[in-house]
């Protein structure tokens, strides 16, 4: 029988060993690792093989920062399936826990629901990956919205790596025209450079310092 490999993360040390002889007793899965930190998880997502992570959304007291690790895993492991776990039914973190990317989010009192919902997840994922690529899609929409026509043809310019001058001859404008319109478009995204720019949309407005409940 094929194992489903799964990384935790986690940092109640009492809920971790919990999980890990809860979900080890289902016959198909095995935990394959398990992450306190979300500094310690995107490095064990690098280096281990694994078909889903359950991340805990409140990693740090006070802070959602669970959902930024996720979306930072999905960034660099964008076939990882993640199920959000949480204590709180929030409508605002549910649906940040989806703009990351996750394929699901159950409360830590329901984790009964945890072996069916993984195996969901890993062996039928179809109808959820269509809802999750149109979900994405209509979120990067949703900060791009105010940029006019030509800011737009620029920004997506930036996400393909142009440099200025490359963008200069491409779009046959002056070094000030360009300028005024990078401009614009960082004050609109609300950055500071085009990297961060291009970064805020492609993980579609999470940010380090989301603060909340979890």
């Amino acid at each position: 029988m094929n194992q489903i490999h799964i990384l935790l993360v986690e940092d109640d040390p009492d809920w971790i060993k919990s999980i890990i002889y809860f979900l080890n007793s289902q016959e198909d899965m095995i935990v394959v690792g398990a992450a306190e930190s979300p500094e310690k998880a995107v490095d064990m997502a690098l280096i281990l093989s694994f078909d889903i992570v359950l991340m805990d959304i409140q990693l740090t007291a006070g802070r959602l920062d669970g959902i930024y690790t996720a979306a930072e895993i999905m960034e660099r492991k964008p076939e990882a399936k993640v199920i959000m776990l949480t204590s709180l039914d929030d409508e605002r973190v549910i649906t940040q826990s989806f703009t990351a990317g996750a394929v699901n989010y159950i409360e830590k009192s329901r984790f009964k629901e945890l072996p069916a919902a993984i195996r969901q997840a890993v062996l039928h994922p179809g109808s959820m990956d269509v809802l999750l690529k149109e979900f994405a899609r209509l979120k990067r929409e949703e900060q791009l919205r105010n940029l006019t026509p030509a800011e737009r043809e620029v920004f997506e310019l930036l996400e393909e790596g142009y440099t200025h001058s490359q963008m200069e001859k491409k779009l046959f404008k002056t070094e000030s025209t360009l300028k005024n319109q990078i401009n614009k478009i960082l004050k609109k995204l609300g950055a500071k450079n085009g990297k961060e720019a291009v970064e805020k949309v492609r993980r579609k407005g999470i940010v380090k310092e989301n603060d909340g409940k979890g």
